[in-house]
């Protein structure tokens, strides 16, 4: 079989596993795909390199299309999600010295409410709070600024997030320029094996079934290549599957380990995969389970909803026309393209595009093409509910 050759990029991030199981367990090779995969160090130069077209796709940060298209990060070349690589797997974690003064307040950072755990931040704050992100356009930042918004502290004159590059994260801590980071794993756990950093929260406390990374491609590249993209998509379908069998996750710590992907030691890539942290110096433990997924309840499904619930959030603290923003992010996440993608491979796929997000306080049964699927809990730690627009 000739293979089609792609480049694809990423960030050394846990949630970069299914592009990294799919080249390294022979999942793109069964599609027809070579998967030459290319590492970046910060998420603007791989957003910049994707649109400039030295990659055919990458590992993207779910609001980088959105942003794009409302016309944010000075980048004019249009991007789309194929399909979405991970839902969570990022954490919030602090400084020691405002973990330890969390603690003498008595927060047991029980790792499970981000109501608690958010006051209890707000409270040990003695100015503004400086917090790290990876990027401007990001779920980091927008579920760190819809929770601490939610529990009254005001932005922006009360937080000031900066962007960090994951790798940069414990340094960042360490050196005083950030008081709390929000980041992917396995960021937050190397902060605490540094020394630097209490771990605070599972960001899937604030949204239980956000939309972390997608596969970000330009959309005239996926117009052009739509056999090449429908490949690439059921690649990453199959090694999500496999991701999500508990008996792979030790095979998948030692290839993420990897020199040429994350570059480090196997045991703090496992936390997020096993869902056990170490969210101390003093080792204190807790667990997260389904932490990060990949598979479960059309995880790689791109809701339409979500894109805009992300376009809304972008839009009210820009100032933008929140509708004009909808419609803008609605037509990034490319729920077509997956369902026509998979239609082959007998996968029990959404019979919507859109949904009410936050809704599921527990699992429930949704339509499918063959009423299978189960939705997982989705909610968010607040409460509320929203409603995306009527197509």
């Amino acid at each position: 079989m000739n293979l089609h050759k792609l480049n694809v990029g990423f960030i050394p991030l846990v949630d970069a596993a299914p592009l990294i199981a799919a080249a390294e367990m022979g999942f793109a090779e069964e599609e027809g795909v070579s998967l030459t995969l290319s590492r970046s160090p910060s998420w603007s130069t791989l957003r910049d390199k994707l649109c400039a077209g030295h990659l055919d796709a990458a590992h993207m940060l779910a609001p980088v299309p959105v942003a794009g298209a409302l016309g944010m990060g000075g980048v004019s070349t249009p991007l789309h999600a194929l399909s979405v690589l991970s839902v969570n797997g990022n954490i919030i974690g602090v400084s020691r010295s405002i973990g330890e003064r969390m603690r003498a307040a008595g927060h047991d950072f029980a790792f499970n409410d981000a109501t608690k755990a958010g006051r209890a931040l707000i409270d040990a704050i003695e100015d503004t709070l400086r917090i790290g992100v990876p990027f401007p356009f990001s779920m980091h930042a927008e579920l760190v600024y819809y929770w601490l918004t939610a529990l009254g502290l005001d932005a922006p004159q009360n937080i000031s997030v900066q962007t960090v590059p994951p790798p940069m994260m414990p340094d960042a801590l360490k050196a005083g320029d950030i008081d709390a980071f929000c980041v992917g794993e396995p960021w937050g756990s190397s902060s605490v094996e540094a020394g630097v950093a209490d771990l605070l929260l599972p960001c899937s406390a604030i949204w239980a079934f956000a939309p972390e990374k997608v596969l970000a491609a330009r959309a005239d590249w996926a117009d052009e290549n739509q056999e090449i993209a429908h490949r690439l998509i059921r690649a990453l379908w199959r090694a999500s599957r496999w991701l999500s069998d508990p008996s792979s996750r030790g095979l998948a710590t030692e290839l993420l380990s990897r020199e040429a992907y994350l570059d480090l030691a196997p045991e703090i890539i496992e936390c997020a995969l096993f869902g056990r942290f170490t969210i101390s110096a003093r080792g204190d433990m807790r667990r997260s389970p389904g932490f990060v997924d990949f598979f479960t309840g059309a995880a790689g499904f791109p809701w339409r909803s979500q894109a805009e619930w992300i376009g809304r959030q972008l839009a009210v603290r820009m100032g933008l026309d929140r509708d004009a923003a909808a419609r803008a992010a609605q037509a990034t996440f490319r729920s077509d393209v997956y369902r026509t993608a998979l239609a082959q491979v007998a996968y029990d796929l959404p019979s919507a595009s859109a949904k009410v997000e936050g809704s599921l306080t527990e699992p429930l049964a949704a339509g499918s093409v063959g009423g299978r699927l189960i939705l997982p809990r989705d909610a968010f730690f607040d409460g509320r509910i929203f409603e995306p627009t009527p197509d």
